[in-house]
């Protein structure tokens, strides 16, 4: 059964999750694998580096992200959801947006903070921070990127469930507005 284009979110707003639903998996998978290669290695660098990459383009989505949501208000849910539910689907979705911006941001600043620039991707070249070099700081933004990272685990795990529960348990079109 198919979802009219006045029920579901605009074809903008279904690639961007979808794309960032996949970058957030990919920078996952990029930094757990890490520890599959040696630790000076060529290989495990790159995976380091892809994973920041990655995680600095979704900071950079996220920005068009929120500007596509503001532009086109999401559909609405049929059938409506209670207070309670809709409460509860604005407050993980506010977190889910809060990670987006976040979590690259801490990461960022841990590498800038602790290298005392941007390296760029392939190359030996590197942009210079204007913030003073600190390994405390740096080991405390990345602490921070760290835990975040597992708390959203589980954030992400009940977006999704949450989402499963709507179509198969509540049978509403949440799901469908997002395909």
């Amino acid at each position: 059964m198919s979802t009219s284009s006045a029920h579901r979110y605009s074809a903008k707003a279904r690639w961007f999750h979808w794309s960032m639903a996949a970058l957030v998996v990919l920078a996952y998978g990029l930094i757990l694998s890490r520890v599959e290669f040696g630790k000076s290695s060529p290989v495990r660098a790159f995976v380091v580096h892809s994973h920041f990459w990655t995680g600095l383009l979704v900071l950079g989505m996220a920005f068009f992200r929120i500007a596509e949501r503001r532009r086109h208000t999401p559909p609405p849910i049929t059938p409506p959801l209670q207070t309670a539910l809709r409460r509860a689907a604005t407050l993980t979705h506010y977190a889910l947006y809060a990670f987006l911006f976040v979590q690259p941001i801490l990461g960022l600043s841990a590498v800038v903070i602790e290298t005392g620039a941007l390296p760029i991707p392939l190359t030996d070249l590197q942009i210079p921070s204007p913030f003073p070099t600190s390994d405390r700081l740096a080991e405390k933004f990345e602490d921070l990127h760290k835990l975040l990272a597992s708390i959203f685990y589980w954030v992400i795990g009940l977006h999704g469930i949450a989402a499963l529960w709507h179509h198969l348990v509540r049978k509403d079109d949440t799901l469908k507005r997002m395909l």
